[in-house]
């Protein structure tokens, strides 16, 4: 990898606060932003974590994006994931190079976006979305951070089930995941992973009998908490808002049997 930022690098320009852009670098281009404009010419060259300045005068850092700033600068026209569940989601899937998965809800393509990030070169993401305008949006963006061939799109309703088989992992964000666990479950291996995200409890303990019916094991419910603090260090304290409940995130692994009393446990049994 360069040292500094050569044409056709995705570049992340950071502004002051958290305001930034992601633009792939173009002899010749321009960017017009906000804050003034800023010839790419002017960022090709410049070291990684150097300062540069639009013609009004305002600073921009110029980093190499992460996985996070991909994902937070999705274009979107529905909630995506945040970062905060989604770091999550892929530690308890074991999402890494070479994983083989499903996504059943492609959205904007906010999640599809770190499942190819994470899969690498050797790897798959197959995403399900039944809305054209959406899966359009979704590649467009994937195709912009360099993802898009990682990936597979199909143009599909989830009711008419998944050809996949033998896959990794599994993850629904779809309204009514509680329909579609016996189907997703037919694209996993043994042992694959299940996780799906909804908004409300109803949803989850219909997710949990069906999860039960479908023979899922190792069943956690959780809901993930984040909280930011100011960075002055002589008045160090939380900051005035936080990124608090954004759905209960629901995992099992696939297995030939359940026990009976699986579901039956708490936290204190467990304990």
């Amino acid at each position: 990898m360069s040292v500094s930022a050569q044409a056709g690098d995705l570049v992340q320009l950071q502004g002051s606060g958290f305001r930034s852009h992601l633009v792939r670098l173009e002899a010749g281009a321009v960017l017009q932003t906000h804050r003034g404009v800023i010839q790419h010419d002017d960022i090709i060259g410049q070291p990684w974590g150097s300062m540069l300045k639009s013609h009004t005068g305002q600073p921009f850092y110029v980093f190499q994006p992460g996985l996070a700033d991909l994902v937070r600068e999705t274009k979107r026209t529905t909630q995506i994931l945040y970062p905060k569940d989604i770091g999550y989601i892929l530690m308890v899937m074991g999402i890494g190079p070479g994983s083989q998965v499903l996504e059943i809800g492609t959205g904007s393509g906010g999640l599809t976006t770190a499942f190819a990030y994470m899969v690498g070169e050797n790897g798959k993401v197959i995403t399900y979305e039944r809305n054209p305008a959406a899966q359009n949006l979704a590649i467009k963006n994937l195709t912009k951070v360099g993802l898009a061939e990682r990936v597979e799109f199909k143009l599909s309703d989830a009711a008419e089930g998944f050809s996949e088989r033998d896959l990794d992992a599994a993850f629904m964000d779809i309204p009514n995941a509680f329909d579609y666990i016996a189907l997703a479950k037919q694209s996993l291996k043994g042992g694959g992973y299940l996780g799906m995200l909804v908004p409300t409890v109803n949803q989850v303990s219909r997710c949990l009998q069906a999860l039960k019916h479908a023979h899922f094991a190792c069943v956690e419910v959780c809901e993930i908490f984040m909280r930011y603090y100011k960075t002055d260090w002589e008045r160090l304290r939380p900051t005035d808002r936080m990124v608090a409940h954004t759905g209960y995130l629901i995992f099992g692994r696939s297995v030939t049997q359940v026990l009976e009393d699986l579901f039956a446990g708490t936290e204190e049994d467990a304990a």
